[in-house]
């Protein structure tokens, strides 16, 4: 292959790679879009209506916001209390429910601070250091979530003595920043050196 056909595959190359991020995103904003769109239309269907329409939107973000505002203060709202209750006695779909409940609890809570802890272990073998979530504690075992990169919702669940693991002060958002840009976005420079 000559110097001109390389430079002009690695320029292409370099445009994939820094069109990318906007692709995803505006993906992103297209999913949404179609969504309301589609949840617009069934709405609009039922009344033929856009006041009628508008109207429900208008009352669903405020219930939305009530909901939100009541959880924010007393950590349980009881519209949701009561969905749960419902949902407990459906085999199956209870399940879940629950577990995909306790996984968005695990990202979005504000008061759980285990959900929030990032530590390092050592994967696949000695001496090469993974981030990993810490999703749940039993005395000096620690349950854990390793996301591979660049897709941080893929990867494993391992349980890990207490002894094997560095804690980090990186929190999720800036791991998930570390893994999503394959290491490129990491500012825990000082944290490198202090790895075994």
């Amino acid at each position: 292959m000559n110097e001109f056909t390389k430079k002009l595959l690695n320029d292409f190359l370099i445009g994939v790679f820094a069109v990318i991020p906007i692709v995803v995103v505006l993906q992103i904003i297209i999913f949404v879009k179609r969504l309301v769109s589609e949840l617009f239309q069934v709405v609009y269907g039922f009344s033929d209506n856009y006041l009628y329409t508008a109207m429900v939107f208008a009352i669903s973000f405020i219930i939305l916001m009530w909901i939100g505002n009541a959880i924010a203060k007393k950590g349980r709202s009881w519209v949701i209390s009561a969905f749960d209750f419902v949902i407990d006695r459906i085999p199956f779909l209870n399940t879940v429910y629950r577990v995909l409940k306790k996984v968005i609890n695990m990202f979005s809570s504000q008061e759980q601070t285990m959900a929030k802890e990032v530590v390092y272990i050592e994967y696949p073998k000695e001496g090469l250091w993974v981030p990993a979530y810490v999703t749940n504690r039993y005395d000096d075992k620690y349950i854990l979530f390793v996301p591979t990169s660049p897709n941080p919702t893929s990867g494993f669940t391992v349980i890990v003595d207490k002894s094997k693991i560095v804690k980090s002060a990186m929190d999720i958002e800036e791991a998930t920043s570390f893994i999503v840009s394959v290491g490129v976005d990491y500012n825990k420079a000082s944290e490198v050196n202090n790895l075994p």
